[in-house]
């Protein structure tokens, strides 16, 4: 993922300008030249986007700790022109004001979205982050479990019906009792990480019980964590809003999901350092002869003082059951 650099603010630092001057430096000059970091005489952190002679103005003073406005600057080595200068008001949000001019830049590069439609996408973003409670850093078997579901959502939900229809499926963060849920069929999401292949690991009895009127299908997903490995899953969140850019609806509820499922950009620095390689992905119907355990299987009601049932499941055996055509459980 695109950073500022910290020495950029450093090199800054040490040439203050004095009066009502900025000192300016482009970001990340090898991907984008209309994006500057820059200082102003009290030491206030700005990031500058330069505007074309057609892009509209913006100017915000509603997000927490950030102003946006709309300035005619004469940067050195440029023209004259007008630009969007986001300012950071608060000192202990310089982390949070970094990501936000990493994602700003890695925005404009794409060219989908003009400047003012991207500074307004991700401080809208970054309003919802701010506004829930800090959240803690996710575990690394919670990380690998948000992978799984991202990756349904990515590369099975998606291509087949749609941005709106596939995120509000996405039903688990919200606390519902399957990951993907919708009329007459759920999704269970599981990731392994186990050297024995398709070892996976089920919470409670009710977690392989088929919806009432409806069917159950069990989505794994093989990983395997190595250092040279390309995913993240800061990378896999993204390559999901890539497919939503079009959609404001769909990009809206999939961060809210974010949210509830605990994730918050502000540990991006810690996610980006866990790397993954997907072996493999399968999708099977829980039907048959699938291993589980319900409530059903018990003679009577379940024995007394028997709060919680964790067990595995080894799927290794079970091809006959993989589906290779899911427009039957997407309508």
């Amino acid at each position: 993922m695109t950073k500022i650099p910290s020495e950029l603010w450093s090199f800054l630092e040490a040439n203050l300008p004095t009066g009502e001057n900025l000192i300016a430096k482009k970001a990340v000059p090898d991907l984008s030249s209309r994006v500057f970091c820059a200082l102003d005489s009290e030491n206030q952190r700005h990031i500058l986007i330069h505007l074309e002679s057609d892009d509209s103005v913006y100017n915000d003073r509603q997000s927490r700790g950030i102003q946006v406005v709309t300035r005619e600057l004469n940067v050195h080595g440029q023209l004259p022109s007008q630009y969007l200068d986001l300012v950071c008001l608060d000192t202990a949000g310089y982390s949070g004001f970094d990501l936000i001019g990493s994602e700003i830049i890695l925005e404009i590069v794409k060219g989908i979205r003009t400047p003012a439609e991207i500074i307004h996408y991700v401080l809208a973003k970054w309003r919802r982050f701010w506004g829930q409670i800090p959240q803690d850093l996710l575990s690394r078997n919670e990380v690998i479990g948000l992978i799984a579901e991202i990756r349904f959502l990515t590369e099975r939900l998606i291509p087949d019906i749609g941005a709106e229809e596939s995120v509000k499926r996405w039903r688990g963060p919200f606390g519902s009792r399957h990951d993907f849920e919708w009329q007459g069929c759920s999704v269970e999401v599981k990731a392994t990480t186990s050297s024995r292949g398709r070892i996976f690991h089920i919470n409670g009895l009710d977690q392989l019980d088929p919806p009432k009127n409806g069917k159950l299908f069990f989505f794994g997903v093989r990983v395997r964590e190595e250092g040279g490995a390309e995913q993240t899953l800061p990378g896999i969140i993204d390559a999901c809003r890539s497919l939503l850019v079009n959609d404001d609806l769909a990009l809206d509820n999939f961060e809210s999901a974010l949210i509830q499922a605990g994730y918050s950009p502000h540990h991006n620095e810690e996610y980006e350092k866990l790397h993954f390689r997907i072996i493999e992905e399968s999708l099977f119907a829980v039907a048959n002869d699938f291993p589980r355990i319900c409530v059903g299987n018990f003679v009577g009601e379940i024995p007394n003082g028997i709060e919680r049932v964790e067990y595995e499941i080894n799927l290794n055996g079970y091809n006959h059951l993989i589906k290779t055509n899911y427009s039957n459980i997407s309508i």
